[in-house]
């Protein structure tokens, strides 16, 4: 009986599965797709998802009256206006404080020039914008770090002027602070002395920071191959000393892992078959010779490191550090022009352990691949709980190919037991309305359920946060 019964499920299976790849012809990839959307709500914990970009592009007057008209979500998530004509208007990444499970303030980055505001913190309750720091270029990448400081850098290129990376402690009481980007010193406001650059990660331009408790760093350079020579390059740092993960916050700057030089490394995919060709895979941790504030750029194309296309945001995989892996995902934006539509990786390193004694065989793998309808992603954001990644598309909003067409937010499964090694599936959460903004820097609080993003360079012309919430 129980044999029969198992093979009359076999058979209903089969045919239920016939009759839906009947009903959405016979593509399967469609069929697929369907069933992604229908089961959406156990899959990413979110009914209705979008089936295809907004087209439209509201007015400034439209957006400043409300908000929310910027952004279509998917039909169970709902959009509330954290701070609008505010803030800058080119905010980017952010961190939360004092911490993702109470945040009561974000740390922002705004990406412009020395004359506008580098860092400012935005208080979630009221809106309102404060600016932290003036005289950075590009400020893009924030975090807070484990051991209670933030961490944020400059997507400004290489060389002796190139972007590089600062650390802040008590961000609540450093206001109105000057950089000199030529001295890395800072002055006037108030607080200056909790602002401090940090020579030991280098230069480059800076973009994606992941950071974990033992002090370990990775990070990548956004830059774009030409002429014959590679993209951006993938680093890691290790201090001097690790950190002790269960050690509490620091009391001063001094004690950070960044404080002394430790050792930096670059990533080459590949073992003796390196080079062109070779981005995928495992591969080896590269050696970076010591020297004060070194350009990382040269020595990525001196060290014949693996090259990618503009190495965009990453975040850590915080379901393998819980099980004391080291694992992160970020994206590689691609060239929509030239319909090289870009792709999310993720790279691991081993265990934590392994990591900070640099033991580990790093292995990179495509996580998600790019195409017209999610093309050149740029931010990443890890979903407590679920485990998902919220990806965020930079693309351009008109093309031949598909007209006129807004940047959308991909909600991607993790990669589960079958062998292709990739997300098992995307859907589409979101849409903009707006044909000149950006999604950028989307963060999720530790609950996975409420999602704080911003509109970039939106046509407000200010500021915008929303948090986007109904995350089941």
């Amino acid at each position: 009986m129980r044999k029969r019964i198992a093979v009359l499920a076999a058979v209903f299976s089969a045919i239920a599965l016939a009759a839906g790849v009947a009903a959405a012809g016979t593509d399967f990839g469609q069929f697929v797709q369907r069933q992604l959307a229908d089961q959406s709500s156990r899959l990413y914990g979110v009914s209705g998802p979008l089936e295809a970009s907004s087209t439209r592009s509201i007015t400034k007057q439209q957006a400043q009256a409300d908000p929310r008209d910027l952004a279509t979500v998917a039909r169970s998530l709902r959009v509330r206006v954290v701070s609008a004509g505010a803030a800058p208007p080119n905010l980017d990444q952010s961190a939360f404080w004092p911490d993702a499970s109470n945040p009561r303030w974000l740390i922002a980055c705004n990406e412009q020039g020395t004359a506008d505001p580098g860092l400012v913190r935005v208080n979630l309750a009221t809106g309102a914008s404060t600016t932290i720091v003036t005289g950075t270029t590009e400020c893009d990448p924030v975090r807070a770090t484990p051991w209670g400081t933030i961490l944020f850098g400059e997507e400004a290129g290489g060389g002796p002027a190139g972007g590089r990376v600062y650390e802040l402690i008590d961000p609540l009481h450093t206001t109105g602070v000057t950089l000199d980007r030529a001295t890395g010193t800072f002055s006037g406001g108030s607080g200056a002395g909790n602002l401090v650059a940090r020579a030991a990660l280098g230069r480059l331009s800076f973009e994606g920071l992941a950071i974990y408790a033992n002090g370990v760093t990775y990070f990548g350079d956004e830059l774009r191959p030409g002429g014959g020579a590679g993209g951006g390059a993938y680093f890691k740092f290790v201090p001097a000393t690790p950190r002790d993960p269960g050690a509490g916050p620091v009391s001063s700057l001094g004690q950070s892992p960044y404080a002394v030089a430790g050792r930096l490394f670059g990533l080459r995919a590949g073992g003796g078959d390196f080079g062109q060709g070779t981005e995928l895979g495992q591969g080896a941790w590269i050696a970076i010779p010591p020297a004060p504030d070194p350009d990382l750029r040269a020595q990525a194309a001196a060290l014949h490191l693996t090259g990618y296309y503009r190495p965009e945001d990453i975040d850590v995989d915080r379901g393998a550090e819980a099980a004391g892996k080291v694992a992160f995902c970020g994206n590689n934006t691609g060239n929509e022009d030239e319909r090289l539509w870009g792709e999310t990786v993720c790279i691991s390193d081993g265990t934590i352990q392994q990591a900070a004694a640099n033991t580990a065989v790093p292995e990179v793998r495509r996580f998600v691949q790019g195409s017209p309808a999610l093309a050149m992603p740029d931010n990443a954001a890890y979903q407590p709980g679920r485990g998902n990644w919220i990806i965020h598309e930079d693309a351009s909003t008109n093309t031949p190919l598909q007209g006129p067409h807004n940047n959308d937010l991909w909600d991607c499964l993790p990669d589960g037991a079958d062998p292709d090694l990739q997300s098992d599936g995307c859907v589409r959460v979101g849409t903009l309305n707006d044909l000149t903004a950006e999604w950028t820097g989307g963060i999720f609080d530790a609950s996975g359920r409420h999602f704080y993003v911003s509109v970039q360079h939106n046509i407000s012309g200010a500021g915008t946060i929303l948090d986007v919430t109904g995350w089941k």
